[in-house]
């Protein structure tokens, strides 16, 4: 089985119903803009994580933080970055069958060219209107799933 928790732009703040939501997965990617180190420490007490640089996060502690990186869950081969803008490959053709990127604050996914591209939403402090998610994908059966789950719900 191979589910992985997906979450991105923390900015500084793990929710509760966050790691919550997380638990029991077998790998989490954390996209970007995570805000403090802690953020991490916390995510790997509950799976492996691979994790890349957002644009906010700075100093000392993020300098070794890679601005892509590709994870293996299922077999299936996972590209990683923050800003889906800056993808400057053709996922498919290099092998990827999953893209996750985070920076918009948008939860979604979509299956393009043979590749499911999946944004977890930001599980940081709310912005504007939209949701505070993160995401679950469960890659052990086909069709692949991805469950959004909404942490305002969650609460309490």
């Amino acid at each position: 089985m191979a589910i992985v928790g997906l979450i991105s732009d923390t900015h500084g703040l793990l929710r509760p119903e966050a790691m919550r939501a997380l638990a029991g997965s077998d790998l989490i990617i954390h996209a970007g803009d995570i805000g403090a180190p802690e953020i991490l420490d916390a995510l790997r007490a509950l799976a492996p994580v691979a994790a890349v640089k957002g644009n906010v996060d700075t100093g000392a502690w993020a300098a070794n933080l890679p601005a892509t990186a590709v994870a293996e869950a299922g077999g299936t081969l996972i590209y990683v970055l923050h800003d889906l803008g800056e993808l400057d490959l053709d996922p498919a053709a290099a092998g990827f069958g999953v893209v996750v990127s985070g920076h918009s604050h948008k939860p979604g996914s979509l299956e393009r060219g043979g590749v499911l591209f999946v944004n977890p939403g930001s599980a940081g402090r709310r912005r504007f209107k939209l949701p505070v998610t993160v995401a679950r994908l469960d890659l052990g059966r086909v069709p692949w799933n991805v469950e959004f789950i909404d942490l305002d719900a969650r609460a309490g």
